[in-house]
């Protein structure tokens, strides 16, 4: 029997991939989503807009799309800032890490193209599909993306400077911070 092909890359290499690219990033302090995104967008000598949707019930969360002029990062007005800011790490993971996407097929394009309708109700028909056909992304490409934003949304609240817990801490509350790992300077 194969493996499903999110168990090909090994998670260690995964978790190191993630780790590279995230460490490679220069946030702002205080983090700004509209300042770091605009920052990138220079570094990548690219434009990135950021679209805020009112995303209809079963939409996707966020969504990346790259057309020949920009990369657009969609997200949904109707949750939580903290959600939004994942959202956003989430998709910019996708553009650090160099994810393309593939093309679905006829039903997965189908059905992202009617999502991409109702997101983005401005657009041709033809864009979406033509954009959409190309933004599925492999299981590894997701968990890839996720452990980015993860690592990212980690430092955006975690301060600079390693603080020691207070006196009294458990030991597991201790071991929990090492989920993720010491942000190095």
């Amino acid at each position: 029997m194969a493996r499903p092909s999110w168990r090909r890359r090994p998670a260690r290499s995964l978790w190191q991939r993630a780790r590279e690219v995230a460490d490679a990033v220069t946030l702002p302090e205080p983090f700004d989503a509209g300042d770091f995104v605009a920052a990138l967008a220079a570094e990548r000598g690219r434009p990135i807009e950021l679209m805020p949707v009112s995303a209809p019930e079963g939409a996707p969360c966020g969504l990346l799309m790259s057309t020949e002029r920009a990369d657009y990062i969609l997200y949904p007005t109707g949750t939580t800032a903290l959600h939004r800011r994942h959202i956003l790490l989430h998709e910019v993971g996708h553009l650090l890490c160099g994810h393309v996407g593939s093309d679905a097929g006829a039903d997965g394009v189908a059905i992202d193209a009617a999502a991409g309708r109702q997101l983005m109700p401005n657009l041709s028909p033809e864009l979406v599909r033509r954009v959409l056909g190309r933004t599925t992304y492999t299981e590894v490409e997701e968990r890839e993306a996720e452990l980015v934003a993860s690592l990212l949304a980690q430092r955006v609240v975690r301060p600079a400077e390693p603080r020691e817990p207070a006196p009294g801490v458990p030991d597991g509350v201790r071991r929990f911070d090492s989920v993720f790992g010491r942000r190095t300077p």
